[in-house]
């Protein structure tokens, strides 16, 4: 959780809500006592059909080759 001062949230309010916005929870203070909290907004749970219109977007896995790929990078001793 980060800090910053009402005059900083004033000059520099774009980057801080940045922050929030990437998940950062920020104090705000005004003379050294934190004085409010800014917190990102939850979003709402996707549905079932949102899921599944994503997961159709997806790129199809070959298992051979995936299993290639991971078999070159991995140690074959372990």
């Amino acid at each position: 959780m980060g800090t910053v001062s009402i005059r900083e949230l004033r000059n520099k309010g774009g980057e801080v809500i940045d922050r929030v916005e990437a998940g950062e929870h920020v104090t705000v203070t005004r003379d050294g006592r934190p004085v409010a909290e800014l917190r990102p907004i939850r979003r709402p749970p996707l549905g079932g059909q949102q899921v599944l219109e994503r997961w159709r977007k997806l790129p199809a896995v070959d298992p051979d080759r995936l299993r290639a790929e991971l078999d070159e990078i991995t140690d074959q001793t372990l």
